[in-house]
């Protein structure tokens, strides 16, 4: 059974930082390409950074330079620090990753990042 559990979100003001944290089980996870979504009320959900197997890194145009996905794989967690926070940033964000022998994607419960002051 494949899970991902994410944590972190919260409460921030803007230009604060917050990390998030998505802990997978039921995956080979060093085999896995990682990523990071996230949703907005009224907005599609999109993509905000992935990783892959190989370390190699992509981000959304909006969060780069700000976000860093990392990955550590002997703790089965891929992890998104935010930095320079900005209200757009308010939403839920999703771990995901796909599994292609299987035709699908797994998908975490999400995590609620508001930023206000």
């Amino acid at each position: 059974q494949v899970q991902l559990v994410e944590s972190g979100g919260g409460l921030v003001q803007p230009g604060g930082s917050l990390r998030l944290s998505c802990v997978a089980s039921g995956i080979i996870f060093s085999s896995y390409t990682m990523r990071w979504y996230r949703q907005a009320p009224g907005k599609e959900r999109e993509l905000v950074a992935a990783i892959s197997s190989g370390g190699f890194t992509n981000y959304a145009d909006s969060v780069k330079g700000r976000f860093t996905i990392s990955r550590d794989n002997a703790k089965n967690t891929v992890y998104l620090q935010m930095n320079s926070l900005k209200p757009d940033d308010t939403a839920v964000y999703y771990c995901n990753t796909p599994n292609y022998s299987r035709n699908r994607d797994y998908w975490g419960q999400g995590t609620q990042v508001t930023v206000s002051s």
